[in-house]
């Protein structure tokens, strides 16, 4: 792993474990959401999935995710930081056994939405931990780059370690992998870290407002992934959008009157938060969503094996964690909104190179470059746009705000999912695509991928730095 500034004495001991534990967890949860895929196809065959039916490996995770964060993040700040992450861990650990062991499409799904709800425990717990563990300012950069480095990692990680389990020891690995990782972070973080507070005064989880976020979101999300296979206009999509859009209004009506609300809106007068929250969708619609067309391009177009498709994912993860150091470095220098501005600048025209090098008769080594300075711009951006989420807001309130920023991540991944492939799809003039027809798809995916980073950039600008060493406002 490249060097952090974890010799720093505000990183070092405890603080130093505590630190590690969260980025790792961290990393659990991004290695889990690639490294499905690599195995999708074997599940898809040995377990009877339809074609159809298979989507909801990945969309039962992704639904149940999205539903639960802002519960997840309430929870953290009501009922203790560290025990939240605790329990969510062990549920993310035995969901994933479950998993590992199923062996019927039903059993498998249920094991993918209850990692869904652990990890949307997990997450948000990870950043209010960081957030009240390290103060704000250069102590929490370097805290949170070391977070993003494990999670950016993670991501292309997933792919190549995905790749050697599957073919190896077969799909059941890709989850029973988390078992063990799941219950000894568990446990480090009952010996290193510092027991919660007890609280002082009532704690009121708001049930109604729980009840309806959670489904509105999950329906929303659901008639997200749900529009691109079934079709915008039918029953079940129609259906969802139209249930999720009232459960949401009901949502806000009780916010706006409750007394001690799941969110409080008053959070969402933060300017930062604001633009955080639209670049966190943005983030996770563009440069999350081009792993899917680039293992397509890889398998059914390079003919690459799932091993070397994941070898294939290698550079570009080294070039993330590079580009998560060069932006705890920027951030520390330039300051957190033009390291934003910066990361998604360098990513668009990362991505655009990849499309660039997507032609017949050309490779990997095509696409190479462009990956590479994509990935260090994903790098760049990732820490930063956390640190503009938790900026001035005060320190009981962090669980929330990271789980609002969360939220709208996991929404803006599948909607931009949703539209990409929707512009990908629309090259096909073949069922099933030719090798063609792929290359034809992902390259204008590619490009509109691009556009989405560029109005990312456009909007970073309006972010407001807190003062830091070096920084001009």
């Amino acid at each position: 792993m490249p060097s952090v500034a974890l010799h720093s004495p505000s990183l070092s001991g405890r603080a130093g474990w505590s630190l590690f534990l969260l980025a790792f967890a961290h990393l659990i949860l991004a290695i889990d959401f690639t490294i499905v895929y690599i195995a999708l196809p074997e599940i898809g065959s040995q377990m009877g999935f339809s074609g159809h039916n298979l989507q909801w490996v990945i969309h039962g995770y992704t639904v149940a995710f999205g539903g639960f964060l802002l519960l997840g993040g309430r929870a953290s700040d009501l009922l203790g930081r560290r025990r939240v992450f605790v329990a969510a861990l062990v549920l993310f650990g035995v969901a994933s056994l479950l998993g590992g062991f199923a062996s019927h499409p039903t059993t498998m799904v249920l094991a993918r939405a209850l990692q869904g709800i652990g990890a949307a425990f997990i997450f948000p717990s990870t950043l209010a931990l960081i957030n009240s563990l390290f103060a704000e300012g250069s102590e929490r950069v370097k805290a949170l780059s070391v977070w993003s480095l494990f999670g950016s990692s993670g991501l292309a990680l997933g792919s190549l370690l995905g790749g050697v389990l599957v073919s190896a020891f077969g799909w059941t690995s890709v989850f029973l992998v988390n078992v063990p990782l799941t219950i000894l972070t568990a446990i480090g973080a009952m010996v290193t870290m510092p027991a919660d507070k007890p609280r002082t005064g009532s704690r009121s989880f708001d049930a109604a407002g729980a009840a309806t976020v959670t489904i509105g979101v999950t329906l929303l999300v659901t008639a997200l992934v749900e529009g691109p296979a079934l079709g915008w206009t039918s029953n079940l999509v129609l259906s969802a959008a139209g249930l999720s859009l009232l459960a949401l209004i009901a949502f806000v009506l009780i916010e706006s009157r409750g007394k001690a609300p799941l969110m409080p809106l008053t959070l969402l007068r933060s300017r930062n938060l604001q633009i955080a929250m639209v670049l966190t969708a943005i983030f996770m619609g563009t440069f999350m969503a081009m792993p899917y067309f680039e293992t397509l391009l890889f398998q059914q177009v390079f003919g690459y094996s799932p091993l070397t498709t994941g070898l294939a994912f290698l550079v570009p993860c080294l070039a993330q964690a590079a580009g998560t150091q060069l932006g705890a470095r920027m951030t520390q220098s330039l300051g957190m909104r033009r390291t934003v501005v910066s990361g998604f600048v360098i990513g668009a025209v990362g991505t655009a190179a990849i499309g660039f090098g997507i032609w017949p008769g050309l490779g990997y080594l095509a696409i190479l470059p462009g990956l590479i300075i994509a990935s260090i711009g994903q790098g760049i951006a990732w820490g930063p746009i956390w640190i503009a989420v938790a900026t001035g807001v005060e320190e009981h309130q962090q669980g929330v705000a990271s789980a609002i920023a969360s939220t709208t991540f996991q929404v803006g991944g599948a909607i931009g999912l949703a539209l990409l492939v929707g512009v990908a799809t629309s090259a096909a003039t073949t069922t099933p695509a030719s090798a063609e027809m792929i290359q034809v798809g992902t390259r204008l995916a590619t490009y509109a991928a691009t556009i989405g980073i560029t109005i990312g950039a456009l909007l970073a600008m309006l972010l407001q730095s807190p003062a830091t060493q070096g920084e001009q406002s």
